[in-house]
């Protein structure tokens, strides 16, 4: 295993803040394999490369000989984490919890090594926890520290409602780490006040605090706003090669190196001369397309990141269509099928008030030319390429009903 200091350069690559340094050292030169802990709640079905910020540091943690605790909240979820909110978030149900977390296991897979990682769900410990206990864990701590917070001082000052299980939310998180035992636990920026009351409970439990570690919150492909599907500034890991390589060679330059330090494998020494040949006058559209290609290659293969990559070219410097764009019949009266509807029967947008949206824009074309009329109808018997944005392409066919 590498000495303590290899080992702690390679964990704080692209951390914000490792508390308490000295702890960790202590731990890593007893040699034994770290317990390292990160939890999500399966709010959403899917993950993006936001979430991957912390998968890739787990990654680093296992690189190192280290044993992953990767924890699904399947009962935090129910109470919905408040961190960040400045409204009470709804909670979940245990069917939406469940249908979310199905695919988790998978997609982290992608990144993770299975063999050193133990896939938990909190609900193995919450789920026999009887109201008695849950009032014991509630008495560990006050309304006043509870109130510290940021985001409760803030919606306390403002007299804006902070409903009593959001309180709940910090404890069963801290919670989790003594059930777990665990040595480290990894959180983003805005987990830390949750990370550090794990450290709190497991001293009242008797055992040794956690270290804690957290990572920066990636920003979207718009450059400014944490990475949100609700913002639409997102990039899924589990969406097609074409959108994946697409969405990462519109960001801007700065963005992209911001990518590179937080979502690249690639070393920071080979990092740090790319930099250097860029400024040295490189193009850096070269270096876009190196990690479009590292990122894509990542969740759906080497031929499929070089198939994109060549898609790319071919659809944004040749002008030519995607081979692979379906082609899609749909019926419609005489008067025709409206062409919000096509765009949402085909997938090119989530809805017709999207659909809307995106016409409203400049963002739609048919075959080729900008759309400008949302009333637009497309005729029985006519074929038409519609496209949203610069990588969504059907091929519509409309047959009378």
């Amino acid at each position: 295993m590498p000495t303590p200091g290899t080992c702690l350069k390679h964990i704080k690559r692209g951390s914000e803040e490792l508390l308490i340094e000295a702890e960790l050292v202590e731990k890593l030169k007893t040699g034994r394999p770290l317990r390292v802990k990160a939890g999500f709640d399966p709010t959403a079905p899917d993950l993006h490369l936001g979430h991957t910020v912390l998968i890739n540091k787990l990654r680093h943690f296992q690189e190192l000989g280290h044993h992953v605790l990767f924890l699904i909240g399947d009962f935090t979820g129910m109470i919905g984490d408040p961190s960040g909110k400045n409204t009470t978030r709804p909670p979940l149900s245990r069917e939406q919890v469940l249908e979310n977390a199905r695919t988790y296991r998978e997609q982290v897979f992608k990144i993770l090594d299975p063999d050193r990682t133990e896939v938990c769900f909190n609900s193995t410990w919450f789920g026999d926890m009887d109201a008695a206990g849950m009032i014991r864990l509630a008495a560990r701590h006050t309304v006043a520290r509870m109130l510290e917070r940021d985001d409760f001082a803030k919606r306390h000052a403002r007299n804006q409602p902070i409903a009593i299980h959001e309180f709940l939310y910090p404890l069963c998180q801290g919670y989790d780490s003594v059930a777990l035992k665990a040595d480290v636990e990894l959180g983003g920026t805005d987990q830390k006040f949750n990370l550090l009351m794990g450290r709190e409970l497991q001293k009242d439990y008797g055992l040794a605090p956690q270290c804690v570690l957290t990572v920066p919150l990636l920003e979207g492909v718009d450059g400014i706003n944490k990475m949100s599907k609700s913002l639409g500034n997102y990039i899924g890991i589990y969406e097609p090669p074409q959108e994946i390589f697409g969405k990462l060679m519109s960001i801007s330059d700065p963005l992209m190196w911001r990518y590179y330090d937080l979502l690249s494998f690639r070393s920071e020494a080979e990092i740090a001369a790319l930099k250097k040949a860029v400024a040295e006058g490189r193009n850096p559209r070269d270096a876009k397309v190196m990690l479009a290609r590292e990122i894509t290659a990542r969740f759906h293969g080497e031929a499929a990141a070089e198939k994109a990559s060549a898609d790319f070219e071919a659809r944004f410097r040749q002008g030519a269509l995607p081979d692979d764009m379906p082609a899609l019949e749909f019926t419609a009266g005489e008067s025709g099928l409206p062409l919000t509807q096509a765009l949402k029967q085909s997938g090119l947008t989530s809805s017709t008030s999207d659909a809307l949206r995106m016409i409203a824009q400049g963002g739609v074309r048919a075959d080729g030319d900008k759309v400008g009329d949302a009333g637009l109808l497309l005729l029985p018997g006519t074929t038409v390429v519609l496209q949203v944005g610069k990588r969504r392409f059907a091929r519509v066919t409309i047959r009378t009903s």
